[in-house]
């Protein structure tokens, strides 16, 4: 039976697109051609033609810029001005793995340390893991692919991409200009298919990297049922928490937290959603933050003014709901927001010190909802936004090095920034969860590292001295 994926706008629920889903015996021929292709060295690609293909592919984008930005915006909701700077990033993530080609290498092995290992030479060299299955996310439908795609090309990968069933046409578009620039079909197919198709070829003996990014319920149970020896990096969610101090800049910090907080309706992994201000400046600070909040245009994503777009199905508009609701039972404030737009967007939400118990307080909301909480001292708000099995982005507003310093330390986090908001990123740093919020290490580069393993050469020879 054939089955097509009905791809519907997050703004106002009209059809885009009806897309063909593949079964799992189609599934497991892409499965079957990429590991072919992966054991045949004749089929290698160099890397001089990786390089090219992957300069050929940049320059495509650039012209298409406008076209990309449309097609991501329409489909995932991110606001145009947002999706625009996706598309950028997207575009220079390609560049990077192009220009990361060359540092993929080894390194020599000390020999002659010990009698026994005199006379040999010995080096390591970095080569391709093998088949590469990646398993993305809709909040950012192009970068995203590009992140699960391009790296295992750089390397010498097959790759099969599964995009978000809610966002595959940037996807889909991605990879045909992949094609275009002369990638040959079999080194990265596209899995337009049932969250069980993807189970049963993401376990299959013949992948050897799984790249997910996603809810961790999902990714920790497809670990668990991964075929032994493959290896995986998975990114999940965080609750992004920020502390700020009394001798903050506010001037400087209230934009930044504004943008992190309602980025893409906070449905970003590192979206602010926990900030922690000292009592002293607890009062002045939320009014402020919350003025803002209130300024923000939310609307149709396509139209350059909109900041907030709405959330990806209405169903998750119905859960923050739920969440705005059960905090304010349980004694948080709720000083402005708080309620529906419609079926498909909700408005820009500050709670006032939830309760511990609250749904927003111990979860990962992936909405428009900051929650601002008091703190007496700086141990206190390390403690309060260490209380959480997330250990993702986060960071300290200051002027004080020593407290910056301390916070660094302290806070158990992947990345700490210091006068920044927690959803900053570039595509060159390296970029990953831990604890629940994920294992693995992804930007370009370090994605490219992570689909290689390292191969020993030892050469013995009595010619040889150490």
């Amino acid at each position: 039976m054939n089955y097509t994926l009905k791809v519907i706008s997050p703004h106002d629920g009209r059809l885009i697109e009806e897309v063909p889903m593949i079964d799992v015996d189609t599934g497991k021929k892409m499965l079957a051609d990429a590991y072919s292709l992966f054991n045949d060295r004749s089929r290698c690609l160099p890397k001089y033609k990786r390089i090219e293909i992957l300069e050929k592919t940049a320059q495509i984008m650039s012209e298409r810029i406008e076209e990309l930005t449309n097609l991501a915006a329409e489909e995932g909701g991110k606001p145009y001005v947002d999706s625009r700077v996706e598309v950028l990033r997207a575009i220079n993530g390609v560049k990077l793995a192009s220009e990361n080609i060359g540092q993929i290498k080894g390194e020599e092995i000390a020999m002659g340390i010990t009698k026994a290992s005199t006379n040999r030479f010995a080096f390591t060299t970095r080569e391709p893991i093998g088949v590469v299955f990646s398993i993305s996310a809709f909040n950012h439908p192009l970068n995203l692919i590009v992140h699960q795609t391009v790296p295992a090309i750089a390397v010498g990968c097959p790759v099969i991409i599964k995009p978000a069933s809610s966002t595959p046409l940037s996807c889909i578009n991605f990879v045909n200009i992949l094609y275009e620039a002369g990638l040959p079909e079999e080194w990265c197919q596209t899995a337009i298919c049932k969250s069980s198709v993807a189970e049963e070829l993401v376990t299959d003996s013949r992948v050897n990297f799984m790249s997910f990014i996603g809810s961790a319920k999902i990714g920790w149970y497809l670990r668990s049922k991964l075929s032994p020896g493959t290896r995986y990096a998975l990114e999940h969610g965080g609750v992004a928490p920020v502390i700020v101090e009394p001798d903050a800049d506010l001037n400087e910090a209230l934009p930044l937290l504004i943008k992190g907080g309602f980025y893409h309706a906070g449905q970003v992994c590192v979206s602010v959603q926990k900030i922690y201000v000292h009592e002293s400046i607890f009062a002045k600070f939320s009014e402020k933050y919350s003025k803002l909040a209130y300024k923000l245009k939310v609307g149709d994503p396509l139209k350059h003014e909109t900041e907030i777009g709405p959330l990806i199905e209405p169903a998750e508009t119905d859960r923050i709901e739920r969440w705005v609701n059960n905090a304010q039972k349980n004694g948080g404030e709720i000083i402005c927001g708080g309620s529906r737009i419609n079926k498909y967007s909700f408005e820009p939400t500050v709670i006032l010190n939830p309760s511990s118990d609250s749904k927003v307080t111990t979860n990962e909301v992936f909405g428009p909802v900051v929650c601002i909480y008091s703190y007496k001292n700086i141990d206190n708000a390390i403690k309060m936004a260490n209380s959480l099995s997330f250990a993702f982005q986060s960071a300290v507003f200051t002027k004080n090095i020593d407290t910056a310093l301390k916070c660094i330390n302290e806070l158990n986090a992947s990345t700490v920034t210091v006068n920044d908001h927690t959803a900053f990123r570039v595509d060159w740093m390296p970029f990953g969860g831990r604890d629940d919020s994920g294992i693995g290490i992804g930007g370009i580069p370090y994605a490219m590292k992570e689909m290689t393993r390292e191969k020993l050469m030892i050469f013995k020879s009595n010619k040889l001295s150490n």
